[in-house]
């Protein structure tokens, strides 16, 4: 599984930064970049959280090929 960000939707408004900052990171330009694209068991509440906060719908998780 990872996370998927749809940069049409997004506005960079930070709340999925202050939920797991150690996944997006917001630039000095309001561009958001994702630093750990693959969902551990560990991350999965909180991304699951991330994407469901997003006000504008900009994240989803994604199932991967496990092959």
């Amino acid at each position: 599984m990872k996370i998927v960000v749809d940069y049409d939707l997004c506005e960079a408004n930070g709340v999925c930064v202050d939920l797991c900052e150690d996944v997006f990171v917001l630039s000095d330009d309001d561009e958001l970049s994702i630093v750990a694209h693959e969902v551990t068991e560990a991350r999965r509440a909180v991304l699951t959280e991330a994407a469901r906060m997003c006000p504008r719908g900009a994240l989803s998780l994604v199932e991967t090929d496990p092959t």
